[in-house]
């Protein structure tokens, strides 16, 4: 397991550099929905992530954002990549944006690294070895109340297509807590629940590579990770709740009970 991380951990340092050397000199592209925005940074940055896992794990299966599945399909391990989470922060040259690199086996997360090259701040875990940041154990929040919570969200890119949007979810937490703040990087909101800086984390639509890692910190750090009605997480879903333990029940009771907004809101 330590050999996992390590080679997750040189992955993304690497994929971090690459993006710093391109930063502020990019254009962003869009992919084909509005706000879905990929750079040259975030491929030349995959490119030298999958060299690095490639060239220790061969025979390992990789799921990249911009190139898909890569190498052996039927593999009890596959790395899921996202060599730049928050691409849309990145292009505006907001810091908050990531690599991220998450090892899966037999469909479990059970490593994760999340790597902020502008923060400089790299964060690890491992399933049993507990999490860190910059080499530092970390915990999730003590906080027990929802009332006295600081929560993160975030909105798919087909938000402009469907009810099922997060908006109502969003103004309603808004009210019940003392703030729900968007980051605009699933994997560094995960890992702001994992060092206690954020109390709870849903979104809906995300892709196994946005969270991967972040799930495996955030259960190191103490957290707990499921489903919105707290049933088992499963990453295929693209929803996730993720707490610090103490205000879980309440946050998925709440978010179980938002009306959703009528069909043709902010569709029209």
């Amino acid at each position: 397991m330590l050999q996992f991380l390590d080679v997750a951990t040189e992955a993304a340092l690497t994929g971090g550099a690459i993006l710093q050397s391109y930063a502020g000199q990019v254009e962003a592209q869009e992919k084909g929905r509005p706000g879905d925005l990929v750079t040259a940074a975030d491929k030349a940055a995959e490119v030298a992530i999958v060299e690095v896992i490639r060239r220790h794990f061969p025979d390992h299966g990789i799921l990249a954002e911009e190139s898909g599945q890569v190498g052996a399909a039927q593999s009890e391990f596959l790395w899921a990549i996202d060599p730049l989470d928050g691409t849309t922060n990145y292009a505006h040259q907001y810091p908050f944006y990531a690599v991220s690199i998450g090892l899966l086996m037999d469909g479990i997360p059970q490593v994760g690294v999340v790597f902020a090259p502008f923060l400089q701040e790299l964060f690890r875990a491992a399933k049993g070895m507990g999490a860190t940041l910059n080499r530092q154990p970390i915990q999730v929040s003590r906080t027990a109340e929802l009332q006295q919570s600081l929560l993160v969200t975030g909105f798919a890119y087909d938000r402009h297509e469907t009810a099922d949007n997060n908006y109502a979810e969003f103004c309603t937490l808004t009210h019940l807590t003392q703030g729900v703040r968007r980051g605009g990087s699933a994997a560094l909101d995960l890992c702001y629940v994992a060092c206690g800086r954020l109390d709870g984390y849903w979104e809906r639509g995300l892709s196994q590579w946005d969270i991967a890692a972040g799930v495996v910190i955030v259960e190191e750090a103490g957290g707990w990770v499921t489903a919105y009605d707290q049933s088992p997480f499963v990453i295929e879903s693209g929803r996730i709740l993720a707490t610090n333990a103490r205000i879980h029940a309440a946050l998925s009771q709440t978010l179980l009970q938002v009306k959703p907004l009528p069909a043709n809101y902010l569709l029209s």
